[in-house]
């Protein structure tokens, strides 16, 4: 429940963010290489609020925490890849944490409290195969968003 709640209100408070300043988020992306920046924006402030939610709730968790994997792992490659591993320089550390907290959620289970445990689902949404499948799918996801929409922005020459 700890761990749902951490990643889920880390997922959450970004996805507010993101909503709050979707006409600037929108601008960044556009900067970082994104086409449809609306869309993105959008679809950024909807899956962190969305799979956060669904993590804090512990409904659906491996599916949330693919959605946090991808989420992560588009940021990894659009933003923070090219500047090494640490935070304090913008690089890949924080996001990488999430991620791979997030699969490891995935492997341990809902929990006790959790909407999967209310519907009798956790039994079958935990272990190895749930942990695949936040992986998998979230760096499917993420390697499909970026195919799709995202080219490395080329430095101006001056």
């Amino acid at each position: 429940m700890l761990l749902r709640g951490v990643i889920g209100g880390t997922m959450i408070a970004h996805g507010v963010r993101h909503g709050r300043t979707l006409d600037g988020t929108a601008r960044w992306f556009g900067s970082i290489g994104f086409r449809q920046p609306e869309l993105q924006a959008r679809a950024s402030a909807a899956v962190e609020i969305g799979a956060g939610a669904a993590l804090v709730a512990g409904a659906g968790t491996p599916l949330a925490a693919a959605a946090v994997v991808g989420t992560m792992a588009v940021a990894t490659r659009s933003v923070h890849a090219s500047n090494g591993f640490f935070i304090t320089a913008e690089g890949y550390e924080y996001v990488l944490n999430l991620a791979a907290a997030s699969v490891a959620l995935a492997g341990l289970g809902p929990g006790r409290f959790s909407v999967d445990r209310a519907i009798g689902a956790d039994r079958t949404l935990r272990g190895p195969a749930a942990a695949g499948v936040a992986a998998g799918l979230g760096l499917a996801s993420a390697a499909a968003q970026l195919a799709t929409f995202w080219r490395k922005p080329v430095p101006a020459k001056s």
